[in-house]
């Protein structure tokens, strides 16, 4: 498999950078839809699990390279893995974002910025590392491991994470956020705005209160990483909601206004989870939504 593909976006390099994959409930994955339906889109395993990516993104810019969530990493034990039926084991003991991110040319200490969509363990596990050149070491701990970025999120998600409850704590691992904090790594966001040149978030709420959009602008050119607002390009139908969102008619309002101006702006939507469409420009197709100029696995942008 390509674990990067590179495309242009006005002036900026951009790569997609392929973290390994897990499985989810399906039923949990499409809420409300009938399993008759969603079935029809992607087939579950026999323990009703569907595969999912954990796909990133990478931008060379200007003020350093950007990096867009940060996949699972490595410090989950075998029935972790087990359960969510995880592949993502990388070279020397890191993982598949490091030699995906090495596909594309760069290691970990060239990354200057990561931007965590929000904070669950699929999205910020791969923020901090158990050392992998440290196996059987006491002196093994957990650490950033991009050491040269400073880690950008909502400052509500930040606060969210820390008053996890009995519905959301297996979702929000400490040993993913706070050595971030212990190390003074974190820039904290105050709602919708520009981060760097080009490059803003945009709130996004519903499947947690502060979930964000990543928006990478260059040239009259959008591309946006969609994260759990869209899982899937199966995700695009407006009722299409994971049974996971918190508040799901949230999630309803903020994927018909992002999809309304991506459709105006001929936007790229970036699929972090989707395991064949890595991304595509929408357009209305009747009372619907399709998706033109697709890239998928098999094809596209080519290697990084």
């Amino acid at each position: 498999m390509t674990l990067s593909r590179s495309f242009q976006l006005g002036a900026l390099r951009c790569h997609t950078l392929e973290g390994g994959l897990q499985r989810l409930d399906g039923g949990a994955m499409f809420g409300v839809v009938p399993r008759t339906l969603w079935t029809t889109r992607i087939a579950p395993d026999e323990r009703n699990r569907i595969p999912l990516a954990m796909r990133c993104m990478l931008v060379e810019h200007p003020d350093g390279l950007v990096l867009i969530d940060t996949a699972l990493g490595n410090k989950e034990e075998p029935k972790f893995l087990d359960i969510y039926g995880v592949e993502n084991s990388g070279l020397e003991g890191a993982t598949q974002l490091e030699d995906a991110l090495a596909t594309a040319g760069f290691l970990p200490g060239d990354v200057r910025w990561v931007i965590n969509t929000h904070l669950h363990f699929d999205h910020a596990g791969g923020n901090t590392t158990m050392d992998p050149e440290l196996e059987d070491d006491p002196r093994r701990h957990v650490r950033p491991t991009f050491p040269n970025a400073t880690y950008l999120v909502q400052r509500g998600e930040l606060e969210f994470a820390r008053r996890a409850n009995e519905r959301t704590r297996a979702s929000y691992l400490p040993h993913n956020f706070e050595p971030i904090a212990a190390a003074e790594r974190w820039r904290l966001l105050e709602g919708d705005g520009e981060v760097l040149p080009g490059i803003s978030v945009r709130l996004t709420p519903g499947h947690v209160p502060f979930h964000q959009a990543v928006l990478v602008r260059d040239r009259g050119e959008t591309a946006v990483f969609v994260a759990d607002l869209i899982p899937t390009a199966a995700h695009l139908p407006l009722p299409w909601i994971m049974g996971y969102d918190l508040e799901p008619l949230r999630t309803l309002e903020s994927k018909r206004a992002l999809l309304r101006d991506a459709m105006d702006g001929g936007w790229r939507i970036v699929f972090e989870h989707d395991a064949t469409v890595v991304s595509g420009r929408p357009v209305a197709a009747g009372k619907g939504v399709q998706l033109e100029d697709v890239v998928s696995l098999s094809g596209g942008y080519g290697a990084g």
